[in-house]
């Protein structure tokens, strides 16, 4: 075990019996001719006891950030060139947005609310929240490159820095019960993770003196100090993780400091709680979005990697979780290697993908994963190259590829359910989400049992990101948008509030709890059932079942109980026209594909609406106790494929309506029949020859012939009481939702 590791371990428990007591303060910068104080014994007498000049200091620090960071900042010139050669657009976009930070905050700026902006508009409390995080410094710091080096682009960092720590030294700073704290987790932890990246960019600058490389280490070692002494409890949330994330950094660079050990046991241990309770059992992260699942792996990531260029162990529980996570956006992924939207996912405002390859090209670095390669780019994503060193850089020119081999799959614990043909781009892939987070479901969407569905290379069936700071985003984050069934006006998000800093999110006060009744995969079906409770404040029972016809197409059948009438509807997105009234709708795409959605039992209406340049339609049953739509989910290569709506029962890739060879009684009894196998709904009894099949109430089942046996599989919300006679095995069975047996038929 090394030294480090020792001291850690023995730091930690002296932490704790100590009530977190450290020695830098948590609310004062220390003067940098005072830094030598708080070094540790063996550092001070190794660079000469108490005779250790500034610039010493200043010396030390820049050779062990050129060990210890993410590359050494003395090869800065020549990787700067090479991010230029790879990233053309970089120049634009770092000018353009570091103006913009310009333009809007003076270096000595406030750091609290009310104030504004150099223009005279007021500041409000998003902008606030990004000038806290000072991302857009990191554009300044490159614009000051590509200006020729001039110093007052780096003179205005200095002196932004220095702006805060006067605000913290005259208590003139957003707090926590302010609802923007400037030194809350999430916002500190962003500040130090870019600060650490531009005092990197600096270092070999003779603008960025020994005095401000001291000030600056002082200041961020105030910032462990404060995040050590506020986050001492366990809070659930990417915020905290962050935070967390950033004090693990911070002493790991500057484990020469007197508290570092306290700050690493602390950090490791809050993120190895975060590790373990919010990446779940099946490897996604507990929020629920691609977003903050993406965003997670960054945390681990950069803790992961520094420890590893500091020789210091992390343990295989660590490792492993941070490879489900990778791992996790694979399984998810659709056929073209992006992946759906899953509630607030936030990158491009109504985008209907998720672009996973930066995210999986980075897994593929840490773990030279072939399937990860599968997915990753020959270069890693802009803001992440300066986080990965030269030899992992080397990795890009020759990645090792496997296409994966999973197809359809769980995700039992989070709640996400995929059905999926293959990896040709051309393939059909579903995903269907019925999961709530106990703890925090704050960025969870309205839609439950929604449904994502990739077809031919296109989302025939979308979700769209969201951006807080929109006026409609909580339109955007409940049901219309959704590919869901509802009643009357009622949507499945209730409550809706603002968060305390009006910085634009918001969260439900009341989401349905989600219910998995049953889950099957085999060689011909996919079978998902589940239901919610979210209609139940208006005596309405609902449930949903999802059956993939491998590899034809979707059903989906809501089920709707009530003791009155009400509307029944579903919401499908896209761009439909009305093909057939009202029964079949069409959208299609400018490849000449397109997705049929045909309803087997006749509805009454269908309207269409829109905003933000995207459409639904709405699938209507009106005035009736009891209703189950039964839905086609239709994809079609090319016209040709497309459901011919000139027929009264149409083929549906040789599925045919209501043309089973069996014998079939029930009410309102509907079936599917292709090959050997057949799907049935609301069916009381089903006979050929011999065989009779009798159900105890009115069933969904789906019944295949081969040879000599018949399977029968339940696609029924609840257990059904089956007789079957003309078989071996006859008599009276039970079957559970999703289930199969096998009889052999008497000869």
């Amino acid at each position: 075990m090394s030294y480090f590791k020792s001291i850690l371990i023995i730091a930690f428990f002296a932490g704790c019996l100590s009530t977190y007591a450290q020695d830098v303060p948590a609310k004062a910068i220390i003067e940098t001719n005072k830094l030598v104080e708080f070094l540790k014994p063996e550092t001070k007498e190794a660079l000469g006891g108490n005779s250790i000049s500034n610039a010493t200091l200043a010396e030390y620090f820049r050779n062990k950030f050129a060990e210890r960071y993410f590359y050494n900042w003395k090869h800065f010139n020549a990787r700067f060139k090479t991010y230029n050669s790879i990233y053309p657009e970089a120049k634009n976009n770092h000018t353009a947005r570091g103006l913009d930070h310009l333009s809007k905050f003076a270096d000595s700026t406030t750091w609290k609310l009310p104030f504004n902006y150099l223009n005279g508009e007021p500041v409000n409390a998003y902008a606030l929240r990004h000038l806290a995080r000072q991302h857009k410094m990191v554009d300044i710091a490159f614009y000051y490159e590509y200006q020729n080096k001039n110093a007052d682009y780096l003179n205005y960092f200095k002196n932004q820095l220095k702006s805060l720590n006067a605000a913290l030294l005259a208590n003139k700073y957003e707090t926590i019960e302010d609802g923007n704290g400037v030194y809350e987790a999430f916002r500190s932890g962003y500040r130090i993770l870019n600060w650490l990246h531009i005092h990197n960019m600096f270092l070999g600058e003779k603008a960025y003196s020994d005095e401000d490389q001291l000030l600056t280490i002082a200041t961020l070692l105030q910032h462990a100090s404060n995040l050590y002494e506020t986050n001492t409890d366990f809070v659930p949330g990417n915020h905290q993780t962050r935070g967390m994330s950033a004090l693990a950094m911070l002493s790991i660079l500057f484990q020469d400091f007197k508290d570092s050990d306290k700050w690493y046991a602390l950090a490791m241990k809050q993120l190895e709680a975060h590790l373990d309770k919010e990446i779940n059992d099946d490897g996604f992260q507990f929020e629920r979005t691609v977003h903050y699942h993406m965003s997670d792996i960054d945390n681990y990531y950069f803790v992961y990697q520094l420890a590893k260029n500091s020789n210091i162990n992390v343990n295989d529980f660590w490792e492993n979780k941070l490879r489900s996570l990778f791992t996790t956006l694979t399984k998810i992924a659709y056929p073209d290697k992006s992946a759906p939207v899953l509630s607030d996912d936030t990158n491009a405002p109504w985008a209907e993908k998720n672009d996973i390859s930066g995210a999986l090209t980075l897994g593929y670095l840490l773990f030279e994963d072939p399937e990860m390669g599968y997915f990753a780019n020959s270069f890693v994503e802009q803001k992440m190259f300066w986080y990965v060193s030269d030899t992992q850089l080397e990795l890009l020119g020759n990645i090792a590829t496997k296409q994966p081999e999973f197809s359809s799959l769980a995700f039992p614990t989070t709640g996400y359910y995929i059905m999926r043909e293959g990896w040709d781009t051309t393939d059909n892939m579903m995903i269907i989400s019925n999961g709530l987070d106990k703890y925090k479901p704050d960025h969870q969407h309205g839609d439950m049992l929604g449904i994502q569905a990739m077809a031919n290379g296109q989302v025939i069936l979308p979700n769209y990101q969201v951006r807080y700071s929109l006026k409609d985003y909580e339109f955007f984050k409940n049901s219309m948008v959704k590919n869901v069934a509802l009643v009357d006006d009622e949507l499945q998000g209730k409550g809706y509030a603002g968060n305390q800093g009006g910085s634009g999110f918001g969260k439900f006060k009341s989401l349905p709890q989600p219910k998995t009744i049953a889950w099957n995969s085999n060689k011909d079906v996919d079978v998902y059932i589940g239901s919610h409770d979210g209609f139940e404040n208006i005596g309405v029972n609902y449930s949903r079942q999802v059956i993939y016809l491998k590899d034809d197409f979707w059903l989906v059948k809501d089920n709707f109980n009530a003791n009155k009438p009400h509307t029944y509807k579903q919401i499908w997105q896209g761009h439909y026209s009305l093909e057939s009234a009202p029964n079949l709708l069409r959208s299609t795409f400018n490849d000449g594909s397109g997705c049929d959605i045909y309803q087997l039992i006749a509805i009454d209406t269908v309207s269409t609406s829109g905003t933000r340049g995207k459409q639904w339609a709405v699938a209507a049953k009106n005035n009736k106790t009891d209703f189950s739509f039964i839905t086609a989910i239709f994809p079609f290569e090319k016209f040709d494929e497309s459901i011919n709506q000139g027929k009264t029962t149409p083929d549906l890739k040789g599925w045919s309506v209501n043309n089973s060879k069996w014998k079939m009684t029930g009410n309102q009894a509907t079936s599917l029949s292709k090959d050997n196998i057949s799907a049935y709904f609301s069916v009381k009894t089903l006979e050929l020859n011999k065989v009779k099949i009798s159900f105890s109430k009115d069933a969904d089942v789906l019944i295949k012939k081969e040879h000599n046996n018949i399977t029968i599989q339940s696609l029924h919300t609840k257990e059904l009481q089956i007789t079957v006679l003309g078989v071996k095995e006859k008599g009276k069975v039970t079957l559970n939702p999703g289930k199969e047996l096998i009889f052999t038929i008497n000869q």
